[in-house]
C-alpha cells in the first residue's frame, strides 16, 4: 500500500446514486465532479434495500461525555452519547425497519475497549457485557482489542454474543487465541424482510440453501497492528488489500453479492482500499475517529462526505465509505440499494450526534447557568430540525444497570481532588477549525511529563534530566472537563495505558525528522491522527504548503526559561537532547519511526518504573524489529516487564499527577490552559 500522505482519493463528491451505463465500457458518473460525464439514464427500481446502523471508536464510552454546539445564536453546553443513549437510538432504527419490513444490520468498527476508568477496572468484561445487551451484529477488530493480553481477549471473545471480524489474520499459532470459534473472517446475513439469521463460515451452505436474501460481512485490521498494539501474540497479519480482494473474490464464487466490510484501519486508508479492491459495495469504518458529515453549523467542523462514494479500480464498480466518529457521541445509518445482480444502485445517509436535553450558557453547567425555558425551547426546536443531531432519552434499563452493578467500584477509584478546572480544556488530535493550535490538554500532559523527567528524584535514578517532551495525541484519550480534577480522571481515563515513561537522547535534527514524519503523514484528509506529536518545553511552526498533502517544520525551540517566564532557544540540530515520551512511542510505534531509526544499533535510552515502590532505571542497549516487524527492546541488563508482581508502569500518568498537584496547580491556582501555544500551524 501506499504511504498515507500519498492517498489520493478518486472522488470525495457528494451523494449521488450509483449509475451504470451500457456501452464499449461502463462509467460511473458522480454528481459533482468538474469532469464527470453526464449520461442520460433511466433509473431501476431497487430490488434490495439494506439499512446499516453503526458506530465504532466507542472506548469503553458507557456514560455520556461533556459537550457544546451552537443552535443559531445560542451556544449551549450539554453531553453527548454513552451507550445507554445509543441503545436508545439503535432501537428506534430497528422498529423503522421492522415496521417497513426492511432488512437492517448494526455494526460496530472495533476498538470498543479502553478509554474509561470502567475499562481499567473491569477489563474488559464490562465492554462484553454492555455490548452484548446491544444487539450488535458484528464488530471490526480494533487495535485497542489488544491492550491487555490475548487471555483477555479470548475470554472477551467467549462473552460477546456476537462475532468479531478480520479476514486478513491468522490466529492458529497463537496460544490463547488458537482455538477461539468467534474470532472470523466474515458472517453471511440471510433475509426474510427484517428477519434475519447469521451464519458464519461452517454454515455456509445452510446460508445458501435458506432462499433468503444474503449479506456477506467481513473484517479487515491493520496490517501493521505488532507496531500499533501492544500484546499481539503469534497473531499474524496479513496486506488489508491483497485480502480483502481475496475475500470478496470467495464470497462472490460463492454466490453472494452484497458485500460489507467493517473495518478498523482508519478513513483514509478505507478509501486507498476501496481504490484498489473491487467488489465491496460498504465499507463501516473505524480507528481516525472521523465523524463524516458537515457540522460546521453545530460549530463542529467537516471531516468529509459521508456516504462517499469512490470508485474501484476496474472503472465500474463503486464503494460507498461511512465513518462515524467517537467515544459513542453518535450513532450513523446508511441506506444502501442495490438492483437484481447485486450492483449498488444508490448509498445515503447521514450521522446523528446523540445530546440529552438539558442545556447551560457555561461549561460549569450549574443552576445559575441553565437555560432560560424560552431558549431551552428554541434549542429543542433548533434540534426538532436539525438532521445531524437529536435529543434522546437513555434506554432505562441499561442505565440503570451500569448505575447499579459498575458505578459505584469506578467512583470510588478515583482517589484525591488535583485541583479546580474552571472552563473544559479540550482535546483535539491535530489543529483544525476551531483549534487552529491543537490540543490544549496534549500540550499540558507533555509538559507534566517533562518536569517529572527533569526531576531530582529522576536524575538520581537515570542519570539524566529531560530537555523536554513528546506526546502523540492518540495516547490522549478526552477532554478535561471543567470542574474538580481527581487524581483518577488523569490515570483512569485521560492516560489509561499504564505506560512507563523513557528519556531518549536525540539530536535535534532527528526530533526535527520526527516531527516531520509524524506531523505530514496526518495531513491527508481522513488519516490516523493519533501520531500527531505535541511537546512539553518545547514548540514549534509546521508550514503546511500543499493543503491536506505536504508541508515542512520551520521553527522547533526548547525553553531554557520558566512556566511564566519563558525564554524560547532554537534547537540546534547537531546537539543532543535528552527526550522524555511513554515507552510506546520511544520504540518508534504508531509511525515514530524516527525513534527506531535512532536506537537499532545503539540507544543510550532509560525507562522508568517502580519497584514496590521505590523508583527505577532501566538502560536500554537497542531496539530490534523482528521478521513479523514486531518491535523489542533489548536491555543492558534487567528487562523491564511490567507484569512481575510489584512493578508500576504507569509512570506517564503519576509524572502528570505530581506535577498538577504540585507544581502547575500551586504556581497557576487552577488547571488553566498553557500560557503559550505548542503548535504554531500556517496555511497557504
Amino acid at each position: 500500500m501506499k504511504p498515507l500522505s500519498f492517498l489520493k482519493p478518486l472522488s470525495t463528491a457528494p451523494r449521488t446514486p450509483f449509475m451504470v451505463v451500457a456501452a464499449t465500457a461502463l462509467a460511473l458518473v458522480l454528481a459533482g465532479c468538474s469532469d464527470a460525464q453526464q449520461v442520460e439514464y433511466t433509473p431501476e427500481t431497487p430490488a434490495f434495500t439494506l439499512k446499516i446502523a453503526h458506530i465504532n471508536d466507542t472506548h469503553s464510552s458507557f456514560d455520556a461525555v461533556a459537550g457544546s454546539f451552537t443552535a443559531n445564536e445560542h451556544h449551549v453546553f450539554n453531553e453527548f452519547g454513552g451507550h445507554p443513549r445509543i441503545l436508545s437510538k439503535a432501537n428506534l432504527y430497528r422498529e423503522q425497519a421492522a415496521a417497513e419490513n426492511q432488512p437492517m444490520l448494526f455494526l460496530h468498527g472495533g476498538d470498543a475497549w479502553q478509554g474509561t476508568a470502567y475499562f481499567k477496572i473491569n477489563e474488559g468484561r464490562m465492554n462484553a457485557d454492555i455490548l452484548s445487551r446491544m444487539g450488535i451484529d458484528a464488530m471490526a477488530l480494533g487495535n485497542h482489542e489488544f491492550d491487555l493480553t490475548n487471555a483477555h481477549l479470548n475470554e472477551f471473545l467467549n462473552m460477546i454474543n456476537f462475532p468479531l471480524l478480520a479476514a486478513n489474520i491468522d490466529i492458529s499459532l497463537d496460544a490463547d487465541l488458537a482455538e477461539q470459534t468467534n474470532l472470523l473472517p466474515y458472517a453471511v446475513f440471510a433475509f426474510d424482510g427484517y428477519n434475519k439469521q447469521r451464519f458464519l463460515p461452517n454454515q455456509i451452505e445452510q446460508a445458501l440453501a435458506s432462499g433468503n436474501e444474503l449479506v456477506a460481512v467481513f473484517g479487515i485490521a491493520l496490517d501493521d497492528m505488532p507496531n500499533i498494539a501492544p500484546n499481539t501474540g503469534d497473531v499474524q497479519f496479513f496486506d488489508m488489500v491483497a485480502s480483502a480482494q481475496a475475500m470478496v473474490d470467495e464470497l462472490q464464487e460463492l454466490g453472494i453479492n452484497r458485500i460489507v466490510a467493517v473495518t478498523h484501519v482508519g478513513h483514509a486508508v478505507d478509501v486507498d482500499i476501496a481504490n484498489q479492491v473491487n467488489g465491496i459495495d460498504v465499507i463501516v469504518g473505524g480507528h481516525s475517529h472521523t465523524l463524516l458529515g458537515d457540522f460546521s453549523d453545530l460549530g463542529m467542523g467537516y471531516a468529509g462526505t459521508y456516504a462517499q462514494w469512490v470508485v474501484n479500480p476496474n472503472g465500474e464498480t463503486a464503494t460507498c465509505v461511512v465513518q462515524a466518529g467517537q467515544y459513542a457521541q453518535a450513532i450513523g445509518k446508511v441506506t444502501v440499494q442495490f438492483n437484481e445482480q447485486g450492483r449498488v444502485l444508490d448509498c445515503f445517509g447521514g450521522n446523528t450526534l446523540l445530546s440529552n436535553d438539558e442545556f447551560y450558557r457555561s461549561a460549569e453547567r450549574d443552576a445559575d447557568s441553565r437555560l432560560s425555558a424560552g431558549a431551552h425551547a428554541d434549542v429543542m426546536a433548533f434540534i426538532d430540525v436539525h438532521p445531524r443531531i437529536a435529543a434522546v432519552a437513555e434506554e432505562a434499563e441499561m442505565r440503570e444497570h451500569i448505575d447499579v452493578t459498575y458505578r459505584p467500584t469506578m467512583e470510588a477509584a478515583y482517589g484525591s481532588e488535583l485541583g479546580m478546572v474552571p472552563e473544559q480544556l479540550t482535546h483535539v488530535r491535530e489543529p483544525g477549525p476551531g483549534f487552529p493550535n491543537g490540543s490544549e490538554v496534549a500540550p499540558l500532559v507533555a509538559l507534566g511529563q517533562y518536569h517529572w523527567a527533569a526531576s531530582d528524584a529522576v536524575f538520581e535514578v537515570a542519570g539524566m534530566r529531560a530537555d523536554f517532551a513528546l506526546v502523540g495525541a492518540g495516547g490522549i484519550r478526552q477532554s478535561i472537563a471543567d470542574g474538580q480534577l481527581r487524581e483518577g480522571d488523569i490515570t483512569l481515563e485521560l492516560l489509561p495505558f499504564s505506560n512507563f515513561i523513557s528519556i531518549v537522547p536525540l539530536t535535534g535534527a532527528q526530533v526535527i525528522a520526527l516531527l516531520q514524519e509524524t506531523i505530514v503523514a496526518t495531513l491527508p484528509e481522513g488519516a490516523h491522527a493519533g501520531k500527531f506529536p505535541y511537546g512539553g518545553n518545547l514548540r514549534y511552526r509546521f508550514m503546511e504548503t500543499e493543503l491536506h498533502v505536504a508541508g515542512e517544520v520551520q521553527r522547533v525551540e526548547v525553553n531554557r526559561g520558566s512556566l511564566l517566564n519563558p525564554q524560547w532557544q532554537a534547537l540546534e540540530p547537531d546537539a543532543v537532547y535528552n527526550v522524555a515520551m511513554n515507552s510506546y512511542n520511544a520504540s518508534g510505534n504508531d509511525g515514530w519511526n524516527t525513534l527506531y531509526e535512532a536506537q537499532k544499533e545503539r540507544s543510550g535510552r532509560v525507562d522508568l518504573a517502580y519497584v514496590h515502590g521505590e523508583l527505577t532505571a532501566f538502560h536500554v542497549a537497542r531496539i530490534e524489529r523482528g521478521s513479523d516487524n514486531r518491535v523489542r527492546v533489548v536491555y543492558e541488563n534487567e528487562a523491564l516487564q511490567c507484569d512481575v508482581e510489584g512493578l508500576a508502569c504507569d509512570t506517564d500518568a503519576i509524572a502528570v499527577v505530581e506535577f498538577l498537584r504540585d507544581t502547575y496547580v500551586p504556581l497557576r491556582g487552577a488547571i488553566l490552559p498553557l500560557p503559550y501555544a505548542v503548535v504554531e500551524w500556517l496555511q497557504p
